[in-house]
């Protein structure tokens, strides 16, 4: 029995040491994210911008961050182009009524929108906004 038991804690030693690794990848994935998070943030606010989670319903207010999304989604049988912006803060969902395409509004894209925020289905979002394409 005593080759047993060297035999389990060579076992366990072994996955001990994995689970080490997978921490330490988890935690270096999880420190880029917030690293990134917090660089977006400091962006909006150079570039004069009021950060999501920041900004009153009901209120114009300039926004920027990174669009994760972009959906063409039908409203009412008009054709919506909606997309989700995230600045490090928080998410809004901005919506382009009538349009199922424009030019340079694509997932990844830095953009700066213009309007005022409402709130529907529980949701914050912003219709038909002015927008500025950004450089990432």
């Amino acid at each position: 029995m005593p080759g047993a038991w060297g035999e389990k804690a060579v076992t366990l030693s072994h996955v001990r040491q994995r689970s080490g690794r997978l921490r330490s990848s988890i935690n270096r994935w999880a420190s880029t994210a917030v690293r990134d998070d917090r660089e977006l943030r400091d962006t909006t606010v150079k570039a004069g911008c009021c950060p999501i989670a920041e900004a009153d319903d009901r209120q114009r207010v300039s926004l920027q961050g990174v669009l994760k999304t972009v959906t063409l989604r039908p409203r009412g049988g008009v054709p919506a182009l909606e997309a989700e912006l995230y600045d490090g803060s928080s998410t809004i969902t901005v919506v382009w009524l009538g349009r199922r395409r424009i030019v340079g509004i694509e997932p990844g894209r830095a953009v700066k929108v213009e309007g005022r925020i409402g709130e529907q289905a529980g949701h914050r979002v912003m219709f038909n906004p002015r927008y500025e394409l950004r450089c990432s």
